[in-house]
């Protein structure tokens, strides 16, 4: 079926000779101009594109930067932290960038950068505590 339809056309392209081939030339021409709709749908899916890139990776990171900083902010002496190292230690001194923390029993002292610290382990107990409830006590009858 193949081989009998390109023998068909080659034979009416033979036939039809220049205007043929000219009149395949417009046509060819007019298929490659674009309207000017295509292009605002062109566009229209870039923008779209950018759109959900920031809300899919930009807003959320920022999210986190900004909950990474208030926690860096609010550290108070005693409170306990891991840095992004994996060590842990009980706050000591707080400056303006530093910190010391005591690691051990021993109560050997680092003095780290306060980006390096990961998280206030001190505070997130206290919000895991906050947001389970208390199990009720059974009333013991006497």
């Amino acid at each position: 079926m193949g081989s009998i339809s390109i023998s068909f056309l080659s034979a009416a392209a033979s036939a039809t000779g220049s205007v043929a081939s000219a009149a395949s030339g417009t046509a060819s021409g007019a298929a490659t101009q674009s309207s000017p709709y295509s292009q605002f749908f062109t566009i229209g899916i870039l923008v779209l594109m950018f759109v959900v890139m920031y809300f899919v990776l930009i807003r959320p990171q920022r999210k986190r930067q900004k909950e990474e900083e208030k926690m860096r902010t609010e550290l108070e002496i005693g409170d306990e932290i891991v840095t992004i190292g994996g060590i842990n230690g009980k706050i000591v001194t707080i400056k303006e960038d530093s910190l010391v923390i005591e690691t051990s029993a021993d109560r050997n002292k680092l003095r780290i950068k306060k980006w390096a610290i990961q998280t206030n382990v001190t505070k997130a107990a206290i919000k895991a505590e906050k947001g389970t409830k208390p199990a009720k006590k059974e009333k013991e009858s006497e």
